[in-house]
């Protein structure tokens, strides 16, 4: 899966469909990736002359899919370039199941989190249950989503191992899943065309994209939520998936060698050594967000707090040493409550990753947080099924936005 921007095409006199749905890829991902672009800025960044950008600017209009305004008033001599923004009429329904909620939100072209509905849950949902509750969600937005979006389909971000050609869920052992075919669930319940894949690796492609990874091409991403630990890798931008799609398990990194037992049947995994749950209980606040977690480890008596903050960090500090050393990334990104722990003491866990791994990788590598915040997996699902969209924009004629 490609989740840079897509090769340039260059311009050509040729009639051919392909040329022409190679450009309007080429345009839309563009605009859809960056935000608002000028045509000016188009046709620099394409290599098509200012004619080609203006008639496809133009067709994309047409589908639905950009919209054209005035330029800003600028200091520049000539008249101002049209300035070409993503339309979110065009959107995608994006689902995250957890072990204490389910999460659907509507996401416009251009990732602009539109909406976000939470569905608390008593205990860990199965398949079945997410498939039905995310149809009711949808059916309670139905008037909503007739009269003002154009709906190109569900992308479902899991906690689990999840196959990428079926979005079949091998295995969720916090959600008790096995063999779990959500994607087919969710379809058949809602009526649109669904895609699953592993919620790091959606949320790795999010943050390369529209967050703290943008211009990298070799990145890691790390995120710690309710249902543990999870992972993505970049690597020359492009996101490393694997044989079926369950790359990036760096959670069962080993950090302990005679630590916890962990789900998977080893020991000492980072997943079984450091947890979400700990961090709850810490501040009191058990089954509570991360936002209100990590405010109250921040106004929490520091005696108290940073002796499990620092254990936590430690173990954080030996995967993504060996992260650093497997695969050299510019940027390693964290998420969720790996976020909330770098926080509080950030240059411990970059001494520590920089000082334990290899001389040559773990001199430069950039540590940070992810900025997209609680809208990462709402943005990483919706990518799912935007991709199809901008690879062939024209699969969208005779399906006007509503």
């Amino acid at each position: 899966m490609v989740i840079t921007d897509p090769p340039l095409f260059a311009a050509s006199t040729s009639p051919s469909d392909s040329t022409r749905k190679a450009n309007l890829s080429l345009v839309l991902s563009l605009v859809h990736h960056r935000g608002a672009l000028s045509r000016a800025e188009l046709t620099r960044a394409t290599g098509l002359n200012r004619s080609t950008i203006a008639t496809l600017v133009a067709h994309l209009a047409e589908l639905g899919l950009v919209r054209e305004a005035p330029a800003l008033a600028t200091s520049q001599i000539g008249r101002p370039s049209p300035m070409v923004h993503p339309t979110s009429s065009t959107a995608v329904i994006a689902v995250n199941p957890e072990i204490d909620a389910i999460t659907v939100g509507l996401v416009g072209l251009g990732g602009e989190v539109i909406r976000k509905i939470r569905m608390p849950t008593q205990q860990a949902p199965s398949a079945i249950e997410v498939a039905n509750i995310t149809a009711a969600i949808i059916e309670g937005m139905r008037n909503e989503l007739e009269a003002s979006y154009r709906i190109v389909g569900i992308g479902v971000a899991v906690p689990g191992l999840t196959r990428a050609e079926d979005g079949v869920v091998s295995y969720a052992p916090h959600l008790g899943w096995r063999d779990e075919p959500i994607a087919a669930l969710i379809s058949e319940a809602s009526g649109y065309t669904t895609r699953a894949a592993n919620d790091a690796s959606l949320g790795a492609g999010a943050e390369l994209l529209f967050g703290a990874g943008v211009g990298s091409q070799d990145l890691v991403y790390l995120n710690g939520g309710a249902s543990g630990i999870g992972g993505g890798v970049i690597s020359g931008g492009v996101l490393r998936t694997g044989r079926n799609g369950y790359a990036g398990e760096l959670g069962h990194t080993l950090v302990v060698s005679d630590g916890a037992s962990c789900h998977c049947g080893a020991v000492g995994c980072l997943e079984a050594e450091i947890s979400l749950g700990r961090l709850q209980q810490l501040v009191g606040l058990e089954g509570a967000d991360i936002d209100e977690v990590e405010r109250a480890l921040h106004a929490a008596d520091a005696a108290l707090v940073m002796p499990e903050v620092h254990r936590q960090l430690d173990h954080l500090a030996v995967t993504l040493r060996n992260a650093v050393n497997v695969f050299n990334p510019e940027r390693i990104v964290l998420g969720g409550f790996l976020a909330t722990i770098f926080s509080l003491d950030p240059s411990r866990l970059i001494s520590a990753v920089q000082s334990q791994a290899l001389h040559g990788p773990g001199e430069f590598v950039q540590v940070s947080r992810a900025v997209l915040g609680s809208n990462l997996l709402m943005i990483g699902a919706a990518e799912l099924v935007f991709a199809s969209v901008l690879a062939d924009p024209l699969a969208l004629a005779g399906h006007p936005v509503a």
